[in-house]
């Protein structure tokens, strides 16, 4: 009994590697952050750094809490 063999292709994938840009972060002090906030984020404060921070990270989390606000 023979088993058939794969066919090679020539084929490649049709994905290109896109680089993804990052834009740099802004530095702000306690008030800015404060006053740069949106209702769905949190201003978190480290003796290091200031940062500001989505309440619910997983995107899905986000969607249903917005559901949930707006019934």
């Amino acid at each position: 009994m023979r088993s058939r063999a794969s066919r090679l292709t020539n084929i490649r994938t049709q994905s290109k590697d896109e680089a993804v840009r990052l834009t740099t972060p802004k530095k702000l002090t306690l008030e800015q952050s404060l006053g740069y906030i949106a209702e769905d984020e949190y201003v978190e404060v480290t003796p290091k750094s200031i940062r500001l921070r989505k309440i619910f990270l997983d995107p899905n989390d986000r969607k249903r809490a917005l559901r949930a606000k707006a019934s």
